[in-house]
Order: structure tokens, then C-alpha cells, then sequence
């Protein structure tokens, strides 16, 4: 049986039928009413005709009659305020950028991955709610949190909210810094959304993810017969994002030479396109992220320390959330709200559940939290999710013990000369972290050694000596079959 809302209707104008039916069996199964229309002309008489007006659009560019971007002008001219979200087949970056200068909210392409349809929803309906900020400080700023960035009640968080409340309308660069998922597209987001520029668009490019010479031709455009398969002349995100912002995700992956032709866009404001020489003028605004240490980059000739000193005008540093204690729980349950389907169960995070978490290191961060509770509003089963961070836990600590082992070991001369306690203090360290390691395997698996050595990815063999070896035992109330589960009596830790 599928969830359900019905106070959330969708109103899908679409021509094609079986987009059409497609269309309306997405909607539905993400929880939502909705309403049908083949076309343009019919999509303005069902807002006209409702004593309500639904909660977002579903638009189709291309449709007879009246297209898309007409449809939309007239949506704006009567419901300025209504959220919609523009859909095509014919992507290019003319149809996005007349899209957003006429007042829609997303854009999506043919054919619509049903994961990219649910988040633009999401965003719409959060943008009906509300959760848009004022751009302009002469406009009362509300603290009330937007985003799983600024849930709970974390120091520097807090002090990372007002700054974008303070300074938000700004038209300076930002400069955000954090460890990988730890939420830097988020506050750049943040910062975009209280600007002057907050209706126009926030586009994002990853250095990281191409080569430098498509992050080029991505950022720059070209004109045709610029390069082998240049047959016409493309846009590049500056003049798409003309009047809004960029953001440069891991920029300390850049190439030196692009470095030099972005601080000459940020210092002139214009370039030129690829192969071309016509000089395009711009109004964009940068704000760049990265995990990297850039300082450290400078030093080592990666990173240009005058673009460096150009784009940190304003710097974030995110924390990384396991320095985050007391935000990770109310985080979670914010999340699990956002993406629970509407009307649907929420699952129980369960006393043991929050403490594993509480003390799970969250390597990914924020976007590693975010798998983790959409993962349990699938399953629906919370020891199950607390055994596997358990089982992350165990398989840092054993990563941990295996690196401190491969140390270089002294020479036999340097053995003479050094100081014992200080080797025995190495090698009782090692040991205590081993037996944490199995401890934690055999707890997380209820004592079931055959189970706990699956989850260590050792032999059973292999881990009966260990634990014979380091006194892990499992006391004399315990049954000798490895299948079977059972805490024991007394646990004696310790090493030789």
C-alpha cells in the first residue's frame, strides 16, 4: 500500500501519454495527489478552476498550444509565489536559462530519474513552505534551520548561521573548507539563498570530477570548431549563471593554468569563450569549497596564492560532524523526517542505535549520516543498522592495529640502546587495541565467534588464537559451538 498525503497535490502538465501515465504513477508513489493536463492551456484552466492551487507544477517545455515557457509566464503572472518545476526532453542551455529568467524553480531533463524527481519535489515544497530566506539585511532574518547543516546546537554551527545571516547579501567570495561530505555545498546553498541573487541561478561545477580541459569549456563555453566536435557554439556556466552564483566544488583540484584565466574573470569580469574572441562580460558571484589544505597547496606550487587570497574574502570551516556530538541525533531525526514518505511509519531509533552512533567516528560526515537513516527508513531495522557501524568500528580498529605493526622496526644495534618500557608501552598498545577490535566483534555479533570473525574478515581458527593469545575469554557459562550465540559470563581483556 502506497503513503499518502493528500494535502500535498502536484498539478503535471504533460502532452506525451506515456510520459503522461509515467509521470502520475512517480508522483503517487512519492506519497502526493495529483492532477493531470495534456497541455498548457489545459494546466492554467485547472489553477483557475481550483478554489486551491496546488502545492507545485510538473511542466512539460514542449507542448501544442501553449508551451512550456509561455505556460509559465502566465503561472507567474497570476501565482508568483507557486513553485514549478520545468521538465524537457530538448535540454540545452538556452531552454534552462529561459526556464529560470521566467520564474521556475528546478529544471529537469528527459527522461526523469525518479530519485532526481523526489528531490526536486522535496525542494519545491520546502520552498512553498517557506524556508526561502530574506535576501536583503534590512529584511527581519529568521534562525530557524533550512537544512540538516544547522540542526542542533553545535558552537561553530551556530556562529556559521549568523555569519550568513550577517553577511549573506554580501557580494563578496566565500571560501568554504571541510573533510568530504561534511556539508560545504550546503552553506554555500546557505549563502546564495540570503543573497540579492537568490532567484537567479546557483550552479555548481566539481573540479574534481573532469579533466581540466572539460572543466574549462564547462566554466568558459566555446564557439564552434574551437576543438575536434565543437559543431556549434555552447554557453559555459558563467554566462548561464549571469546575475547569480557558482560554486567551484573542490577547487584545490584545479589545474594551475585554469587557476591564472578564473582570476582574471574574478578581477575583469569578462573572458572570452574557446577559440573565440569576442569579450563576453559578466555578473556572477564565486564561492568556492574544498577539503583540501590550500595554504599547504600554495607551498607546494599546486595552488596560486593570489587566486588564494582573492576567493578567501570570506572563510567557512565546516567541522567535521564527529566533533559534533550533540548535533548528530537531532540531525538524524531531521533527516529521517526529510525523507520519509509522507504518511508513512518512521522507524524507532532505538537506545542502542543512538549510542552507536553517538560513538561512530562518521568518516563521510554529514552525507554518511544522511546514507545511514535513509538506509534504516528502508529496512525499518535499527539493531540491524547498529550492528554494521559497530562493524565499521571494529574494522577502523583493526586497520589501526595493522598500520602500527608495519612501523620500521629497530636494527638489532638499535634494540641494544633502547628503552624497553618504551617498547613494552608499543606493544601493550597494539595488543589493547586488538582486543578492543574483537571485543567489539563479539558483542556486536552477541558472542558468536564464527559470526564475529565473518564480520573481522579473519579465519575462525585465526581468532580463537588471538583470543586465546590476548585472554579474551569467554567464561565457563559459555557453550563451545562457534553457531552458537551467547554473551558469556565474564570478559578478561588484556595482552602479553
Amino acid at each position: 500500500m502506497l503513503p499518502t498525503n493528500n494535502s500535498r497535490r502536484i498539478l503535471v502538465g504533460e502532452d506525451e501519454l506515456e510520459v503522461r501515465a509515467y509521470l502520475e504513477m512517480a508522483v503517487k508513489c512519492l506519497g502526493y495527489s495529483v492532477e493531470m493536463a495534456q497541455d498548457g492551456d489545459e494546466v492554467l484552466s485547472c489553477l483557475q478552476s481550483s478554489a486551491t492551487p496546488p502545492d507545485a507544477v510538473l511542466l512539460d517545455l514542449m507542448m501544442p498550444n501553449r508551451d512550456g515557457i509561455e505556460t509559465l509566464k502566465e503561472i507567474r503572472r497570476t501565482h508568483s509565489s507557486l513553485p514549478v518545476i520545468v521538465v524537457s526532453g530538448a535540454f540545452s542551455t538556452m531552454n534552462v536559462v529561459a526556464a529560470m529568467k521566467n520564474g521556475a524553480t528546478d529544471f529537469l531533463c528527459k527522461p526523469v530519474v525518479h530519485e532526481d524527481l523526489q528531490k526536486a519535489i522535496a525542494r519545491a515544497l520546502d520552498l512553498r513552505g517557506g524556508s526561502n530566506f530574506p535576501p536583503y539585511p534590512s529584511v527581519e532574518k529568521t534562525t530557524a534551520p533550512t537544512t540538516s547543516a544547522f540542526v542542533g546546537s553545535n558552537p561553530r554551527m551556530r556562529e556559521i548561521q549568523s555569519l550568513a545571516n550577517q553577511i549573506g547579501w554580501s557580494e563578496a567570495p566565500v571560501l568554504v573548507q571541510g573533510e568530504t561530505g561534511s556539508g560545504k555545498e550546503v552553506i554555500a546553498r546557505e549563502f546564495h539563498a540570503r543573497s540579492p541573487r537568490a532567484k537567479k541561478l546557483f550552479l555548481k561545477l566539481n573540479c574534481a570530477a573532469l579533466p581540466s580541459e572539460l572543466v574549462e569549456s564547462e566554466l568558459f563555453g566555446y564557439e564552434r570548431g574551437a576543438f575536434t566536435g565543437a559543431f556549434q557554439k555552447k554557453a559555459g556556466m558563467f554566462e548561464m549563471a549571469d546575475g547569480g552564483t557558482i560554486l567551484l566544488d573542490e577547487i584545490g583540484d584545479m589545474d594551475v593554468r585554469l587557476q591564472a584565466k578564473l582570476l582574471q574573470v574574478l578581477q575583469d569580469h569578462q573572458f572570452q569563450r574557446i577559440g573565440g574572441k569576442d569579450i563576453v562580460k559578466v555578473d556572477v558571484r564565486i564561492m568556492a569549497a574544498t577539503h583540501r589544505d590550500l595554504e599547504a597547496a600554495i607551498a607546494d606550487r599546486t595552488f596560486r596564492e593570489d587566486l588564494y587570497y582573492r576567493l578567501n574574502v570570506i572563510n567557512i570551516h565546516i567541522p567535521p560532524l564527529r566533533e559534533r556530538g550533540q548535533d548528530i541525533l537531532p540531525m538524524a531525526e531531521y533527516l529521517m523526517k526529510r525523507h520519509a514518505a509522507p504518511g508513512a511509519p518512521m522507524p524507532v531509533i532505538t537506545p542502542d542505535l543512538k549510542r552507536t552512533m553517538m560513538t561512530y567516528h562518521w568518516p563521510g560526515n554529514v552525507r554518511e549520516l544522511e546514507n545511514v537513516v535513509r538506509k534504516l527508513l528502508i529496512l525499518g531495522d535499527a539493531d540491524l543498522i547498529a550492528r554494521e557501524l559497530q562493524g565499521k568500528t571494529t574494522r577502523r580498529a583493526l586497520i589501526a592495529s595493522a598500520r602500527s605493526e608495519n612501523v620500521a622496526r629497530p636494527t638489532s644495534a638499535e634494540y641494544a640502546v633502547s628503552d624497553s618500557p618504551i617498547l613494552e608501552q608499543v606493544t601493550k598498545a597494539k595488543h589493547q587495541a586488538e582486543t578492543e577490535a574483537i571485543l567489539a566483534a563479539l558483542n556486536a555479533t552477541r558472542w558468536n565467534r564464527k559470526q564475529a570473525a565473518s564480520l573481522l574478515k579473519v579465519d575462525y581458527k585465526a581468532l580463537l588464537y588471538k583470543m586465546k593469545k590476548l585472554g579474551v575469554e569467554s567464561g565457563p557459562g559459555a557453550l563451545e559451538s562457534p553457531e552458537t550465540a551467547g554473551p558469556p559470563q565474564t570478559m578478561v581483556g588484556g595482552g602479553r
